[in-house]
């Protein structure tokens, strides 16, 4: 476990905000626990990447133990050139890299992160779930369901559709609760 500063920053120090940086955007996914040691050799290599993380905080055995762990765990948005991008490759970090197609929108996106950190907001990670998805409830006395999604936010909406009735019934569920239905 590494010490508060032996942790990579966030974005190279020298980076006023990520809006900044030059160069198309990347997303790499990396290969497991790798987001930190990646952040650290694209630093060395003076390459922009951006990696929010937050701290965890738990409870072992009477000591609190803090950990700076990545939002989004596994992956990594860099920002560079061809070159650069060969350079990332080379680190033998990365499973796979995603081809952004809409830079402003994964810009505007990843700022507003940018903005919540620097402002000192805790973040912490959370499922994505949209309305229209199918889930399935993981937990609780009615795991196993699965139905569509008809309102999210703090709690969801989950439909339980009887089609050949043409009918359906809703419940109330917590979104820690489900998991989209692949």
């Amino acid at each position: 476990m590494l010490k508060p500063s032996d942790n990579p920053p966030v974005a190279p120090p020298n980076a006023e905000s990520i809006r900044d940086f030059a160069g198309q955007w990347w997303v790499a996914h990396v290969k497991s626990r790798n987001e930190k040691a990646l952040a650290h050799d694209l630093l060395r290599r003076d390459i922009n990447y951006f990696l929010p993380m937050d701290w965890k905080v738990r409870r072992q055995s009477r000591r609190t133990i803090k950990t700076l762990l990545p939002l989004f765990s596994g992956y990594l948005f860099f920002c560079g050139d061809e070159d650069e991008r060969v350079e990332l490759l080379r680190t033998n970090r990365v499973a796979n890299l995603i081809e952004v197609v809409n830079q402003e929108k994964l810009i505007d996106e990843l700022v507003q992160i940018e903005h919540a950190l620097r402002a000192g907001a805790p973040l912490t990670p959370h499922k994505y779930i949209e309305v229209g998805h199918r889930c399935r409830i993981i937990a609780g006395p009615l795991c196993g369901l699965v139905g569509l999604v008809v309102r999210s936010g703090g709690s969801a909406r989950l439909l339980l559709q009887v089609d050949m009735l043409g009918q359906a019934a809703a419940v109330e569920i917590d979104v820690d609760m489900i998991e989209p239905v692949e």
